[in-house]
């Protein structure tokens, strides 16, 4: 059951609502003069090492090709697995979080949203529109945030229930290790190309920008490094291969843990009427799930295992995420809001069990989730672009007819 009012949910008053979002304010507003040179230091060592390891990968796996095979199968593995950590590194801490404006603010050229492109299959521009204006505005909200489910999975019970579902754990276990190849297709809005709705043009565009970075990542991977390495080009694919899927299983379980664990709620469209900052605070809150762990992880995970503190505060630099994390959950408990938190394995476990029962209609299966409110029912259909009312925009948000300047 779906949320279609977070403060009558948490019996919260105008009031309360209000000085939450104050308290919320705050805290933005002391993080924003905090940022200085330590920050700037702490994201190019990170982006000086991430190219190190991709660097000294891809040497060790051509260097290595004259030796046997004896000799050059530790060496091989090992360029393998840091090429993979590379990735993660770069699409997580780096590349999401700096096309989320997170460094804007050092008038670096170089590390800057409008500047930035990833390596992944998705083209920046396209992620930009998907992920920081329509994902991080309408969070959870059934029928309008295409993040639920991702257009493939049955992610929430109010989804309606078809056949096609049955094969759900076949889709969901392709999509985690094609991951990159799914995000690519993101933005395209498969439903309004469905309903004939979409702009044959942009569609063109899009299709044309996905097909060229897509071609530029495959060419990288398998042909230009493997050629490199010469009579050995085929054990160079098989390492790239499986860099590949490191990456892709890798996001796709940090991601799937940000906002599918039992405590991660959803809402219907009613909650966005007229909601204020405070209320969109709130559902922030509600729709997202944080994991635990050490430093390590949380810098490879892109500091999303404080999700609540990046859905909230998403264009704040991510290394101060810890650091606020118990001033927000302190102020969740002080108010009875659910700050919900746990082992990532515990997270993820959650997260394949509903992929798992939602597989089946929901008379064959019980609700894991607490009561929210009236029993509602949408369709296998998202609305589309321009049936999505315009919202506030965070900073480092995104719109096809405002694009962020150069």
């Amino acid at each position: 059951m779906a949320i279609a009012d977070v403060a009558e949910y948490l019996h919260l008053t105008p009031e309360d609502v209000e000085e939450i979002g104050r308290e919320f304010d705050a805290i933005r507003e002391r993080v924003e003069r905090a940022r200085g040179e330590k920050d700037a230091a702490y994201i190019r060592r990170v982006i000086k090492t991430q190219r190190w390891m991709a660097a000294a990968a891809r040497i060790g796996m051509i260097v290595s090709a004259p030796l046997d095979a004896k000799a050059r199968r530790p060496i091989v593995a090992a360029s393998a697995a840091t090429l993979g950590f590379a990735k993660i590194l770069e699409n997580m801490e780096i590349g999401h979080n700096v096309m989320h404006g997170q460094w804007d603010w050092m008038n670096d050229p170089e590390i800057h949203s409008s500047s930035w492109e990833w390596d992944t299959a998705q083209p920046a521009e396209q992620w930009k529109h998907s992920h920081n204006y329509i994902h991080h505005q309408f969070t959870n909200v059934l029928g309008v945030d295409n993040d639920i489910g991702y257009g493939v999975l049955r992610m929430a019970r109010e989804q309606k229930w078809h056949p096609v579902y049955l094969g759900q754990p076949v889709f969901n276990a392709l999509l985690a290790g094609l991951f990159q190849w799914g995000v690519a297709l993101h933005d395209l809005d498969l439903e309004a190309i469905r309903k004939g709705k979409k702009d044959p043009k942009e569609m063109k565009r899009q299709l044309k920008q996905i097909g060229l970075k897509g071609r530029n990542q495959a060419f990288k991977d398998y042909v230009l490094y493997p050629a490199l390495s010469g009579k050995q080009w085929k054990s160079t694919i098989k390492a790239n291969a499986t860099a590949n899927f490191m990456r892709n299983l890798w996001a796709y379980m940090i991601i799937f843990c940000g906002h599918f664990p039992d405590g991660a709620l959803h809402f219907t469209e009613e909650e966005l009427d007229e909601e204020t900052r405070a209320e969109w605070y709130l559902r922030q809150i509600l729709g997202t799930a944080n994991f635990e762990g050490g430093k390590l992880l949380h810098i490879m995970s892109g500091n999303l295992g404080y999700q609540i503190e990046h859905h909230l505060f998403p264009d704040l630099v991510s290394n101060h995420y810890a650091e606020i994390s118990p001033e927000v959950r302190a102020l969740c408990e002080r108010y009875g809001i659910p700050y919900t938190s746990g082992p990532l394995h515990r997270q993820y476990g959650q997260v394949l069990r509903t992929v798992m029962k939602l597989s089946l209609p929901n008379k064959f299966t019980q609700d894991d989730r607490p009561p929210t409110g009236p029993e509602v029912t949408i369709g296998h259909g998202r609305k589309l672009q321009e049936d999505r009312q315009e919202r506030r925009r965070e900073l480092g948000a995104w719109s096809r007819t405002e694009r962020s300047p150069a």
